[in-house]
């Protein structure tokens, strides 16, 4: 049962909250809140809370800058690592326009239009994310270097892994705030490590990622750590990705639960997915260190798809009833989640629609490049992965016009940024290492 603005305003009264942090992201995942003092929550809830979007990138004019937060009651989770005596809670927020009308730029309510599309074709759309993250050390100053907490490698134990404690502090944490960590570990390059949880529904799932992501590095934080979601944050080691899975149902069945034949949803599903996968890398990838990871250590480069094999785009993983799924495997965690789920949920619904026949499966090491003779790669640099989006009628059609001019501006001018820097990597650490 979804909790409601009076369950949230009983529970502040009852649990000693001072504060509230309203939650949102920019149109390029970016995470942005003011904090409310407890007492104006009821204001909140009635009446929204007014902000200046032309100071937020990607959002208003000058001209007309004001927009308005609206809190969601359901989201509001108590932050176990603020103090128990004044208590901090956290909600995410949906955006509109003054007068009520929705905000184009509200990339949450474009999520939740899929997911209501979805539902309207008689879909219930499950997705899980597997995040992947960097620890590293911080100088005498407390900012952070590029020396990694450890040199442990995929599944290594103590003493190559030190990042253990903190991967237990962060399932802990994420625990309390209602994920379902269910497993954790050193993943395969110096200081990297994944936590894993629980699948659930989408616009629940993209706001577990951002729950995630905040606490991953609040928690490194508390340790004398910096936590990065970097795409390629060390140019010798592997690179972070967001593997996204999504699970489709149908009165109650998971339709990817078994063999499925090519022209059955599924298929149908995953062919939207393969046939959009170019024309979604500019969301799912989207700024210049991103192309430094794909292609690379078991990051995908070519649009394919297979079973169990991890050198493809898109793979079944071996799973059995409600986990039987398909995995998305390009993604970074550079991305705005609500967009990325979006948009990969709605190039799956664009295949289903059209009856999109699924190519046949890729049985083949694509690590290997000889491999991938005659196949499709992603877009191999963001400019390239701007153009093809941009050329897209598929994300013309899906995302509202303002949205996606303010974000091809801005990847543009990101390229154009990058390309005329002096000192590239002094340029990624101002512009991606120390923000994502």
């Amino acid at each position: 049962m979804k909790r409601t603005a009076q369950d949230i305003l009983n529970f502040v009264e009852d649990n000693d909250v001072k504060f509230a942090k309203l939650t949102f992201c920019d149109i390029f995942g970016n995470q942005k809140n003011v904090s409310l003092f407890a007492s104006e929550l009821p204001r909140a809830f009635a009446e929204g809370v007014s902000f200046d979007g032309s100071s937020i990138a990607g959002f208003m004019n000058v001209e007309e800058s004001d927009l308005v937060l609206w809190p969601d009651p359901d989201t509001a989770t108590v932050l176990p690592w603020r103090p128990t005596e004044g208590r901090v809670i956290r909600m995410y927020c949906d955006i509109t326009l003054p007068n009520g009308k929705p905000f184009e730029g509200n990339c949450r309510g474009y999520l939740q239009s899929v997911v209501k599309r979805a539902r309207a074709m008689g879909l219930v759309c499950n997705v899980g994310c597997e995040c992947e993250f960097y620890l590293f050390e911080t100088d005498e100053h407390g900012s952070p270097t590029r020396i990694p907490l450890d040199m442990g490698g995929y599944f290594d134990i103590p003493p190559l892994d030190k990042g253990e404690n903190i991967r237990r502090e962060i399932c802990f944490a994420i625990e309390e705030m209602g994920l379902h960590p269910e497993h954790s570990h050193h993943e395969s390059g110096h200081g990297q490590n994944e936590v894993c949880f629980r699948y659930t529904t989408a616009l629940k799932s993209a706001d577990n990622l951002n729950t995630f992501k905040s606490t991953v590095k609040a928690i490194a934080a508390r340790n004398g750590l910096f936590a990065s979601f970097m795409p390629k944050p060390l140019a010798n080691q592997p690179g972070s990705g967001l593997h996204v899975n999504v699970s489709l149902l149908r009165d109650g069945r998971n339709l990817f639960d078994g063999d499925f034949t090519p022209d059955s949803e599924a298929g149908h599903f995953v062919a939207g997915i393969l046939a959009h996968a170019r024309e979604l890398t500019a969301f799912c990838n989207p700024v210049p260190n991103s192309y430094a990871r794909l292609g690379a250590n078991e990051a995908p480069l070519y649009v394919s798809w297979s079973r169990q094999n991890r050198s493809q785009l898109v793979r079944l993983p071996s799973a059995h009833g409600e986990f039987c799924r398909v995995e998305l495997r390009g993604p970074d965690p550079a991305g705005n989640p609500y967009l990325v789920i979006g948009l990969i949920l709605a190039a799956g619904l664009d295949g289903i629609e059209r009856s999109l026949p699924l190519p046949e499966a890729v049985n083949r090491n694509l690590f290997h490049p000889s491999a991938a003779a005659g196949l499709d790669s992603l877009p191999r640099t963001l400019r390239e992965a701007i153009t093809v989006a941009g050329q897209s009628e598929f994300i013309s059609r899906e995302l509202p016009v303002a949205l996606m001019n303010k974000y091809f501006e801005y990847q543009t001018q990101l390229c154009h940024d990058a390309e005329g820097a002096p000192d590239t990597e002094s340029w990624e650490r101002a512009h991606s290492f120390l923000i994502i």
